[in-house]
């Protein structure tokens, strides 16, 4: 398998301005019905942001692992702890896939205008 290139800065900003863009979209009280299928994508179980997240902060806890040098000091343990921990917290969160899931068989009233919060 060839190894991938590297996202750059800008694609990772776009990734973020993405969510921010889900975001602003969910607080002007869109349908449920259509945010749906764009929650289906975010959350889902195998592909979704939980699980991507969870897999790229296991991969920093390694890289920090591998390079820091040796013997490794108690705040470099604590960094690559710290990393392990968000990995499993944020993977633990594929589980809101089935919560997606449950809420399409559920009934709601029309979309009313926007709250403020």
């Amino acid at each position: 398998m060839p190894n991938p290139s590297p996202p750059s800065s800008d694609q990772i900003a776009q990734a973020t301005a993405t969510l921010t863009q889900l975001k602003d979209y969910l607080r002007t009280n869109p349908p449920v019905t259509d945010v749906l299928p764009l929650l289906a994508r975010l959350l889902d179980e195998d592909s979704g942001v939980p699980i991507l997240l969870g897999d790229v902060l296991r991969s920093a806890a390694r890289l920090v692992s591998q390079q820091a040098a040796s013997p490794q000091t108690d705040e470099i343990r604590l960094i690559i702890d710290g990393l392990r921990d968000a990995a499993q917290e944020s993977a633990d969160w594929h589980v809101l896939d089935w919560e997606i899931q449950r809420v399409g068989g559920q009934a709601f009233e029309p979309a009313g205008p926007p709250t403020t919060s």
